[in-house]
């Protein structure tokens, strides 16, 4: 069959996927229901699966390959967590990352295989993985062994209208690097009427903001540093607190220029510590590498994409400053050719905006991109080219 007639057979399973998944988020290594139904739904397509004692997530193994004979090795990944956010006055989780579309456009592409009659000459791997946004999904992943066998990997994520709209596709997204910092700040307690007894940790913090506002760095390469939460003070508002909390988020396009970002975060913390007389601490919490794109297979989005939704509408590539955790993989294991698919979606007003929505529709095309991005894989490694 045809992949044009077998993605029209396959629409009506890729929206049930989607409306089931978006229906019932879970939030980092807590997503028990959300593994369940992609281990039931992959083992209905006929894959071999694996779960974990110890977290989260599922791999799908489709392997046609014969005992004497290796062939490659190619991988799909999906995030599948969703974020923990305040929607119509409730806390609760929601799928405003698009990680709901990102299961359902894979496990079309499965579907959409299965459909046509393609059988891998050698081994396909679905890897459906935990906790991308708090960014230690993809590493656990990567403990387990997931990735060792990989040659080529291959990822999907909607993009926001400002970036690409509907109908448009990019063949790798250059994510940028990110760190995420919990801080604490101790000073001296005192009266509010003698403030020159205390060290007042808000003065500190207030004076702390301009002085990341005045960390330069190379103006081509983009780059931020900023405070993101702070608490201080308590019930009283007449003493002056010596505790405070803070978070900081830098960013930098380059993972070089994050690390040389640190450096400069860490040098103004200890002079506006010493000016006060505060004590300031800092715990790097989270950290998400730059994006490594092997151009081999970038090449191989970029035909995919081309065959789906014509050469106009391709966008070589995408640079961006948000973080994925999929850079995790290349990092580990540099030897893994990876890209991922950046999906149009007319997606507004916007990544993790807790009302965010998208056109549906381009979660069909998702399918058909990867789908064919596969295949042309498969026959790569076949032809030895």
């Amino acid at each position: 069959m045809e992949i044009k007639s077998g993605i029209e057979m396959i629409k009506p399973k890729i929206m049930n996927d989607f409306y089931y998944l978006h229906q019932n988020p879970e939030i980092s290594w807590q997503e028990f229901k959300t593994t369940m139904y992609l281990k039931e739904r992959l083992e209905s397509l006929g894959l071999k699966t694996m779960t974990f004692n110890d977290m989260t997530g599922v791999v799908g193994i489709w392997d046609q390959q014969k005992q004497h004979k290796k062939g490659l090795t190619v991988a799909l990944r999906s995030d599948i967590d969703a974020l923990w956010q305040e929607l119509d006055g409730k806390w609760q989780a929601n799928h405003s990352c698009g990680h709901d579309g990102h299961m359902a456009i894979v496990l079309g592409t499965v579907e959409l295989l299965k459909v046509i009659g393609f059988e891998p000459n050698g081994t396909l791997k679905i890897i459906f993985q935990p906790a991308e946004e708090n960014g230690t999904g993809a590493l656990k992943m990567v403990e387990k062994g997931m990735v060792d066998d990989i040659d080529y990997l291959y990822g999907v994520h909607l993009r926001p209208i400002q970036e690409l709209p509907f109908g448009k596709a990019s063949s790798a997204i250059f994510n940028g690097a990110a760190l995420l910092i919990k801080g604490k700040i101790y000073g001296t307690a005192a009266h509010g009427a003698r403030p020159h007894l205390g060290v007042n940790v808000i003065d500190v913090a207030a004076h702390l903001i301009q002085a990341l506002h005045s960390i330069y760095t190379d103006p081509m390469i983009p780059a931020s540093v900023k405070m993101t939460q702070l608490k201080a003070g308590g019930e009283n508002a007449n003493i002056i607190p010596d505790f405070a909390e803070f978070s900081l988020d830098i960013r930098a396009q380059t993972n070089q220029l994050l690390d040389e970002l640190y450096e400069k975060v860490k040098f103004r913390l200890k002079g506006i510590g010493d000016l006060y007389g505060a004590r300031i601490e800092i715990v790097p919490s989270n950290k998400i590498p730059a994006a490594e794109v092997n151009q081999e297979a970038k090449q191989i989005m970029e035909k995919a994409i081309k065959e789906t939704l014509n050469e106009e509408n391709l966008v070589p590539g995408i640079v961006t400053p948000g973080g994925e955790d999929f850079h995790f993989y290349t990092l580990q294991r540099p030897s893994i050719k990876a890209t991922m698919l950046g999906l149009g979606s007319d997606l507004q007003p916007g990544l993790h905006h807790p009302k965010m929505s998208f056109n549906h529709t381009a979660l069909v095309s998702g399918a058909e991109i990867l789908a064919r991005a596969i295949i042309h894989t498969f026959k790569r490694g076949k032809n030895g080219d």
